[in-house]
Formats: C-alpha cells, structure tokens, sequence
C-alpha cells in the first residue's frame, strides 16, 4: 500500500467515522470527544470502562454504537448472583439427539454492554474478562471462538461501594481505555429535554449507516498508519515514567504502552491521518495509562487522583519535535 493511498484510506476512514458519531449524536447530545474516543478503542481492538454516575447516557452510548454500526448487541446486567455460565453459556444436554450441546450465551456478541460490572463477584469478573483477552469461551473442556469484532464497554458507578466488588488493578489492565461521560452543559442538557418533548417517546430511532465490512477495512487502516520511531520512543518513555513517579506505587506495564500506540494510531485515523503525531499521544494517554497505575499512600492522602498524576507524568516528558 502506497502512501498516496494510506492518506486517501484515511480520509475515506475519517469521513464515514464522522457519519457514524453524527447519527449517534442524534440521540446522545454534547459528547462528540468521548464517541471518538470509544470509537477509537474499538477500531484499535480494544475494549473500554466507563466510570460515571447513573444517567449520563452510559447504556445508550453503547446502544446507539451498535446499531449506527449494525453489529449484534447483547446487554448483560451484572448483579451478585451472576454466575460465569450466565454470560458465557453453558453444556446442556439436548432431548432430542441424546447428546451435549453448547448453548452461547450473551457474551457472544459483537458488541456487549457490561453493564455495572462491579456489581458481579470476582469470578464472574474473570470469566468476561478472560474472554476479553483471549476471544473466546471455555465450556467443559472446549473452546468456542467469540465473534469478530468482539467489543466490550463495561460500565461501573463510582459512588457506590456497598454491594460491590471494585475491579482489580491487574483487572483493569485489560482495558484499553477508561473514561468518563460526565454531566452535560447547560444547554446540552436544555437540548436532550427538548429532543425528549418533540419525539414524544423515550427512543430515538437511529439508521444503521455502517456494517461489518466497512469497520473491518477501517480497521485494517488503523494497522496501516505510520508511527516514527520518535513518536513510539515518546510513548514508551511516557509509560516508563509512571513507574518511576513519585506520586505511583505500580506503573504502567508494557500494555499500556501497546494501548497507548493503538489508540492513538486510530485516533489518527479519526482525524483523516496515515501518520501519529505528539498530540495524539498526550490526547490520549491518560485514558489510556489512567486506570492501569497504583497511587501511593502518601499521594491518597494528599487526595491526588491517578488521571491528575499521568497527566504530570506527561507534561514532564519532553514531545519530539514535529514537522
């Protein structure tokens, strides 16, 4: 592939990610940076956290990705009494030909809303994520192969603590990303209640403006953008601060500089670039890095948060020149 045709790719790439915010802006008002950034996780192969309070448009986010898309959406309510075979499925025996057979279940879908996925014991945590990194299921002694593209938007609420079962740092390792929605402007907020009264219904009905093969190709684009090696000794030394910090206990590990690369490669994409800049990698390293560090004591004393920290962390690394 030329470079005349990686910067043509990416325009076209660019064009038709805009097309699919802007339908699922139809329904979700004001947050055009967190859909790319979602959209960003996604089209790098990744999987994402959203750690918001309730009613910020965490669950039609992911709705509303899946069926701009067109790929098959499965929701999974996370409660303590959720087993692992309730979202991984489970080998029954069939009546009829007297023989096992697996029975999927919801995990086995394109797009998959975990939604409060603290709300589930640890186990049932492992097994969703499990299947996050390895793409697939094990039932009695046998794999099955999870749909490609497998993506993952878990869901979590950070003021509630009782009933719940806090996600592990090595956990929360296998996101690529972790983020929030937050509460709207103002106006925003003005809008949402005045779409609300005009449609005269909770629903809005979005098209489907993409499908399977053209996210496919988009991100084989991704795969194809050119990083410097300027750029990967930037990122690499981003991550390698975190653990050095003296306000961290545990840095990043090299996943998160993987993460890191990933994201921003398909960042770039979303902005019509065959190349990452320097911007792309500060845009998006701490919801990248943010969720994958330990603070110290002394910094949870002082009430500093792990996004605050990265974000020093950054700031203290020197950007390659760029032309």
């Amino acid at each position: 592939m030329t470079t005349d045709d990686t910067i043509a790719d990416a325009e076209l790439a660019a064009a038709h990610v805009d097309a699919v915010i802007t339908e699922i802006e139809r329904a979700v008002v004001g947050k055009r940076p967190e859909l790319q950034l979602i959209i960003a996780a996604f089209l790098a192969g990744g999987h994402v956290l959203l750690d918001d309070v309730p009613g910020v448009a965490k669950t039609l986010i992911a709705r509303s990705f899946a069926i701009v898309t067109g790929l098959r959406f499965s929701r999974v309510q996370f409660t303590p009494d959720v087993l692992p075979a309730d979202i991984t499925g489970t080998t029954m025996l069939d009546l009829q030909t007297r023989t096992p057979s697996f029975r999927p279940g919801p995990i086995f879908a394109e797009v998959v809303l975990a939604d409060e996925i603290n709300r589930a014991p640890a186990k049932t945590q492992s097994a969703l994520l499990e299947a996050m990194q390895e793409c697939q299921v094990t039932a009695d002694g046998q794999s099955h192969r999870l749909p490609d593209p497998f993506f993952v938007i878990a869901t979590q609420n950070p003021i509630e603590s009782e009933g719940t079962y806090p996600l592990p740092e090595a956990q929360l390792d296998r996101f690529a990303v972790r983020t929030s929605i937050g509460y709207p402007t103002p106006n925003d907020e003005i809008e949402v209640v005045r779409r609300r009264i005009l449609r005269g219904g909770e629903t809005t009905d979005l098209s489907t403006v993409s499908g399977h093969d053209e996210l496919e190709k988009i991100r084989q684009i991704v795969e194809h953008v050119h990083v410097d090696e300027s750029i990967i000794a930037y990122a690499v030394e981003i991550v390698r601060r975190t653990r050095k910090a003296r306000d961290l206990s545990l840095g990043a590990s090299p996943r998160g500089s993987l993460a890191l690369i990933g994201v921003s490669r398909a960042k770039a994409v979303i902005d019509g670039r065959n190349f990452v800049t320097p911007d792309d990698i500060r845009e998006v390293a701490v919801p990248c890095l943010g969720h994958r560090v330990v603070s110290s004591d002394q910094a949870w004393a002082r009430g500093l948060r792990n996004n605050e920290i990265v974000q020093d962390v950054i700031n203290s690394v020197a950007a390659p020149s760029w032309q």
